[in-house]
């Protein structure tokens, strides 16, 4: 007579040590450049990746960033390009939008913005690691017989 965890083979052992897990943090951060209803031209998608590493000095964890360069001519003129940026990091992503009349201009007060909240995040950070609240033991413990 077969019991039930024969019929279907031996159970495999799914243990394995701290040294042989991997971590989930990528060696280099994946960029990602779109341009909707506009081509990106090689000299654009160069300034975006120069531009693109001074957002990495921050901080060492972020997976992904994405950056979409739209043109939309329904808008005013004054607004036709539009900038969005989107950065997967460990905790809550950062999104910001820009609009602008020029795409090198969207897209350097993009990376001016993004670059101020992910200061901002590290700064928090850091400073939450230097404060950390105090907790007050009270000075007469309860003996325990």
């Amino acid at each position: 007579m077969r019991t039930g965890t024969e019929r279907f083979g031996p159970a495999k052992s799914n243990l394995r040590t701290m040294s042989s897990r991997k971590t989930s943090v990528p060696s280099e951060p994946r960029v990602i450049v779109r341009g909707v209803h506009f081509d990106l031209n090689a000299d654009l998608r160069a300034t975006i990746e120069d531009k693109v590493a001074r957002l990495l000095r921050h901080e060492e964890h972020i997976v992904r960033v994405r950056l979409d360069i739209e043109h939309d001519k329904a808008r005013d003129p004054n607004q036709a390009f539009v900038a969005k940026g989107h950065i997967e990091i460990h905790g809550p992503d950062l999104v910001a939008s820009v609009t602008s009349d020029d795409p090198q201009k969207s897209l350097d007060e993009l990376i001016d913005k993004l670059d101020r909240m992910l200061r901002k995040r590290a700064t928090a950070a850091r400073e939450r690691r230097r404060h950390r609240p105090t907790v007050e033991i009270p000075s007469e413990l309860p003996k325990i017989d």
